[in-house]
């Protein structure tokens, strides 16, 4: 318990401390987000925001957990694709806000970024953790061995996951408050399934994204940027992925897959019949064009993010 302390402490307590020095640093330096003029027409006044907040949370996440949690394997591993992702990220912030390229890293590099940060994952988890080719089924709490097909799932979960909550990060509070759910949720399925160092991980990703929101909640004095959101999703695959729960990651992370999944159902629609499903994708701005305010989307999908939570905990054996 006191380990669980200090890590919610001292995550909360850099990214709160951080914060008032960090934005007013974003601002000299011009570090403002650039809004897609196909996006809502509201968010508009948004531009300028200063982006990359991303860093203050990461930062309270690394030194938390090397404070507070043993420096095993898996909490290495787990670091090591949080990092990784947040260096794509802030390379695609960085190609966007300083050399003024709105699409930031091209899809090939990121991808490439991705790719690399994969297969170490899976060497060291293999040869250094001995994670099997199984995957766990919940509620029906059997494993099944996949096989070399393990392998692909766990690109997929990996590139999956961190594009998810990229893409989930378009409104106020939205992205730090629905991962502060899901790592809340996974930090006690790490506790149940004896994962005690990756508990304090997801301890210290949940508070992190907890203090983030004194700073990004509507109106958003800054955004996480792809920083954040990117190095988020590698963080929540990465404990996905250590604690053998690829499948339960998915009911956790329902938001993110429904978000996701409303881009990828929208491109077809649209490229195949040249007509679209929503009003816009990601599906947070449908709701948003059919009339409901910023906060109103966020909190329901707060809402739903914490049902899934739940249901995801029920599932555990």
């Amino acid at each position: 318990m006191d380990k669980i302390l200090l890590a919610a402490i001292i995550a909360a307590g850099l990214v709160l401390s951080i914060g008032p020095i960090l934005i007013p640093e974003l601002h000299k330096l011009k570090f403002g987000q650039s809004i897609r003029e196909e996006g809502p027409k509201s968010h508009q006044a948004k531009s300028g925001t200063p982006t990359m907040g991303g860093i203050m949370i990461i930062l309270a996440i690394v030194l938390a957990t090397v404070a507070a949690a043993p420096l095993t394997p898996a909490i290495l591993l787990a670091l090591f694709i949080t990092l990784g992702h947040f260096v794509l990220g802030f390379l695609d912030d960085y190609i966007k806000v300083v050399k003024k390229r709105n699409l930031g890293l091209k899809a090939k590099q990121k991808m490439l970024g991705q790719i690399i940060i994969a297969i170490v994952t899976m060497i060291v988890g293999t040869r250094v953790l001995g994670i099997d080719t199984s995957i766990w089924i919940p509620v029906a709490n059997i494993n099944v061995d996949i096989g070399a097909g393990y392998y692909f799932l766990v690109l997929f979960v990996l590139v999956g996951t961190s594009n998810a909550v990229n893409l989930t990060d378009g409104l106020d509070g939205l992205a730090s408050g629905t991962v502060a759910i899901a790592s809340g949720a996974y930090a006690l399925v790490c506790y149940l399934t004896g994962h005690f160092d990756l508990a304090l991980f997801c301890v210290a990703m949940m508070m992190a994204c907890v203090a983030f929101l004194r700073f990004n909640a509507h109106p958003a004095k800054v955004f996480m940027g792809d920083t954040g959101s990117l190095a988020l999703g590698g963080a929540i695959a990465a404990v996905g992925i250590l604690t053998h729960t690829e499948i339960l990651l998915a009911v956790i992370g329902f938001v993110f897959v429904c978000e996701a999944l409303s881009v990828i159902i929208q491109v077809i629609s649209f490229k195949t019949t040249g007509k679209r499903v929503f009003r816009m994708s990601p599906i947070h701005h449908h709701f948003e064009l059919g009339g409901w305010k910023e906060t109103k989307v966020v909190f329901v999908f707060w809402m739903v993010g914490l049902l899934a939570s739940l249901v995801g905990l029920w599932m555990m054996p």
